[in-house]
């Protein structure tokens, strides 16, 4: 856990040593008087996983709820002490935080304890750093941690003369810090380039795509995104019951049935209190979303918490200026619920909410219907409408609007009748060459 790296070209990257992966975390919330002590229980078992997910072991916890957060230590001065004798009772190696601490708030509770503090942005980050696997994911990862790091380089900073040699590099009277410093910035505006020329890339892709209907998975973390990407795509994409089990953002084709098709893409999850500067730093893997014909909102609904991981991600969404983008809710994992908890939840959101949605499960037989017939409408309803003047005799030419496109309503004529459907391009370029099929758009 904790590895903390910088990319120097034809340089070492590793700052930190980490050769003893498994260290023993003691976790610590901090919240408001006024949060439901429920919320509080649910934030710290999410922290536990965390921790999981990052390789630490966790062995011991510590709440204090407070009315506003101590300036100098984010805790009160008597918790600081009972937290350092939980630190030696339990043998920690360090502590983490469930709020995010200022870098003076850190530094001190260092001195005090005289421990490593991490706080919850940087282990999420940490996460996302052995995460990676992708390039652009890297660098974004990269970034990240370097834009939140630069602030608190006095307390954390392990020098980097031990990778980059030192001598010669510090201008007259310039400190070591100050050059670290440096290096940081011209690091940041080095991987900002990087990046532009990677989103320049993703966006002549995009364009290759366009005409085709394209579809972005969005959710908290571990909702299930990945696993309804693989059952829809048959695919080989990594299924992971862990917290950000994937962060490179997958597209693949999916057969929708009836002769349709689309291009889905699994973004990387969201959860609570994201890091601002991870947020900006994907926000060009994002774009694959801010550029989709419809976002599939996925929920895990087995979730004692859904309703709040719903506007954990609903918040995120809006910071990226995608909330009045095409939305599709998609509560997944029904098959974790019991039949009339399932109907109690469709009841209401049936009554309360304005959002469409569709209830599926991506590990049962035929569970993944709901959400295809939505798509499938809402590919249908991008078509232009027309009437089609057809002989009385044109059966397979009917078949074929019903079969590629929506039939609206069929008008008998005598001895012709007239269609109004919803037409695909292609069919529409197939009919306006048949003679004896006159095409009226409408």
């Amino acid at each position: 856990m904790h590895r903390w790296t910088i990319e120097v070209e034809a340089i070492p990257t590793q700052l930190l040593d980490n050769r003893n992966p498994v260290e023993r975390a003691i976790l610590v919330g901090a919240p408001l008087k006024e949060v439901d002590p429920r919320v509080v229980q649910e934030h710290m078992d999410e922290l536990v996983r965390l921790t999981d997910t990052a390789g630490g072991k966790v062995v011991g916890t510590l709440i204090q709820r407070l009315d506003a957060p101590n300036p100098h230590s984010f805790i009160g001065s008597g918790k600081v002490q009972e937290l350092k004798a939980l630190v030696a009772e339990k043998e920690a190696d360090l502590v983490i935080f469930d709020e995010d601490l200022k870098p003076d708030q850190a530094k001190n509770l260092e001195q005090a304890l005289d421990l490593r503090i991490m706080d919850r942005s940087e282990l999420i980050l940490d996460i996302f750093a052995s995460r990676a696997r992708s390039r652009e994911a890297k660098l974004q990862v990269e970034l990240a941690q370097l834009e939140y790091l630069l602030p608190r380089l006095q307390r954390m900073w392990t020098h980097l003369s031990r990778i980059r040699g030192g001598i010669g590099l510090r201008g007259p009277g310039e400190t070591q810090l100050e050059t670290d410093r440096r290096l940081i910035g011209r690091r940041i505006a080095d991987l900002k380039k990087k990046l532009k020329k990677v989103a320049a890339a993703r966006e002549t892709q995009r364009k290759r795509r366009q005409g085709e209907f394209r579809i972005a998975l969005v959710g908290y973390t571990n909702a299930g995104k990945s696993s309804i990407l693989r059952a829809l795509s048959g695919a080989d994409v990594l299924v992971e019951d862990r917290l950000f089990a994937t962060l490179d953002s997958a597209t693949r084709q999916i057969d929708l049935g009836m002769g349709y098709e689309a291009l889905l893409t699994d973004t990387v999850g969201f959860i609570r209190k994201l890091p601002h500067h991870l947020v900006a730093s994907f926000r060009s893997t994002l774009e694959e979303a801010r550029e989709a014909d419809l976002l599939l909102h996925v929920i895990d609904l087995s979730h004692p918490d859904w309703e709040e991981q719903r506007a954990v991600v609903d918040r995120v969404l809006n910071e990226l200026e995608l909330d009045e983008a095409p939305q599709l809710l998609v509560f997944n994992k029904v098959d974790r619920i019991p039949h009339a908890e399932e109907e109690a939840l469709r009841d209401r959101v049936r009554a309360f909410d304005s959002q469409p949605a569709v209830f599926v499960s991506a590990v049962e037989e035929g569970g993944l219907q709901p959400l295809l017939d939505a798509i499938v409408a809402r590919v249908r309803a991008r078509f232009p409408r027309v009437k089609v003047e057809l002989p009385a005799g044109e059966g397979e030419w009917l078949a074929a609007l019903h079969r590629e496109g929506e039939v609206l309503d069929v008008t008998p004529n005598g001895a012709t009748m007239t269609v109004r459907a919803r037409v695909p391009a292609e069919l529409l370029g197939r009919l306006r060459d048949v003679a004896g099929i006159e095409l009226v758009e409408s």
